[in-house]
């Protein structure tokens, strides 16, 4: 198999899957226990908050585990639009956002919410003066994410922070597919929430984290006991955090170098895709973008049918966002970017790792030019 869908989950690290295996077997007592067996699992998730913390330039008590991206995403909006409505009930986001920010917002529209959609350039970039003018006396939230899942494109989360910073208004960026492979500042940008889940760098599924600006006051998301300060209750799971603790560890540890040769892989892939299969267009602003994505439309070729056909032949790649996998309208995040319906149905992302190799991509390429040609036939 290769796979190249790593925007949609990464392989776990053996490191990752040893520690894990070490704490099912010897450290199952419950972190609020009172005795020593429970305690010391207490400590460990507390050395996992600190980790994280560091490695964000925040402070331990601002990092709150959750369930994973979508739980952090609906828990910053929904938290804030409860705890701030007494200021207003206008809400800033993207039109390209996950859809675990799209639906929060339209849940919250329900509530009698007004949300502002902004629109995003070729590139998949909002405009700042836009911004700017939208946000209005009663707007309580901006919601913009730090890298986009489909076409990876980089947000400029410093700018926006600081304009969000000067207007008074809280900003939660959803930093789901940049923590992990990029470096993010909290000390020295002002953001105010940020979500991240740790199946997207090589960690577990079922697990992730929202960090919460000491300043912020946000509603509590599950109710319970007295974990995550009694915000988010309910028994911590300890295999999991630490496991996101261990990879996140080690991706920032091996940062710059994992991000060079992927970057490296990625171009050439790029070009070769190029050079051997015509009417191809690539929808990544590489330059802006994440360095591990690589989302093309490919005229003729549908492109569900090329990633089932893929499939068949061992290639894992996908249509856009994994949310979205058995969807048959086109991604809505490149029509918003001004891709015609007809060519964002041809498109297809494929994502690389730092697991990924340079004969794999090679494997890719004998077989991808010979799917199109067949499949053109039939489209």
């Amino acid at each position: 198999m290769i796979y190249l869908d790593n925007a949609s989950t990464t392989k776990m690290s053996p490191r990752v899957v040893k520690k894990m295996t070490e704490i099912m077997e010897d450290s199952y007592g419950n972190p609020s226990a009172i005795y020593e067996f429970g305690l010391e699992n207490n400590l460990k998730v507390e050395e996992a908050r600190k980790t994280i913390a560091k490695l964000l330039g925040a402070q331990k008590h601002e990092i709150y585990f959750t369930s994973g991206g979508t739980e952090s995403d609906n828990w910053a909006l929904i938290g804030i639009a409860e705890r701030y409505q007494f200021k207003g009930k206008h809400i800033i986001t993207s039109r390209i956002e996950h859809k675990a920010i799209l639906n929060t917002c339209k849940y919250l529209e329900e509530k009698g919410y007004e949300v502002t959609y902004l629109d995003v350039n070729s590139e998949g970039l909002i405009d700042l003066d836009e911004l700017w003018k939208s946000i209005r006396n009663d707007t309580i939230l901006v919601s913009i994410m730090y890298a986009n899942n489909e076409v990876g494109t980089i947000m400029p989360i410093e700018k926006i922070a600081k304009i969000c910073k000067d207007r008074k208004v809280l900003f939660h960026t959803d930093a789901v597919q940049a923590f992990g492979h990029m470096k993010i500042d909290t000390k020295h940008v002002p953001i105010s929430m940020l979500s991240a889940s740790g199946h997207k760098f090589y960690g577990p599924k079922g697990i992730g984290f929202l960090y919460v600006r000491s300043e912020v006051e946000i509603g509590p998301f599950i109710r319970g006991g007295k974990q995550e300060n009694g915000l988010r209750s309910g028994t911590e799971n300890v295999v999991s955090i630490v496991g996101m603790e261990e990879a996140a560890q080690e991706c920032y540890k091996n940062l710059e170098i994992d991000n060079k040769r992927i970057c490296l892989l990625r171009d050439y892939f790029i070009n070769e895709l190029l050079r051997q299969v015509d009417g191809i267009k690539i929808n990544t602003n590489v330059k802006k973008s994440l360095f591990n994505n690589i989302n093309i439309t490919i005229d003729g070729v549908d492109g569900i049918l090329l990633v089932d056909s893929l499939g068949k032949e061992g290639i894992c790649v996908s249509t856009g966002a994994s949310c979205n996998s058995d969807s048959i309208h086109p991604s809505y995040v490149l029509m918003s970017m001004g891709v015609s319906a007809s060519n964002a149905k041809t498109s297809v992302r494929i994502t690389l790792s730092k697991y990924t190799t340079k004969q794999e991509l090679d494997k890719a390429l004998e077989i991808i030019p010979k799917l199109v040609s067949n499949l053109r036939e039939v489209y």
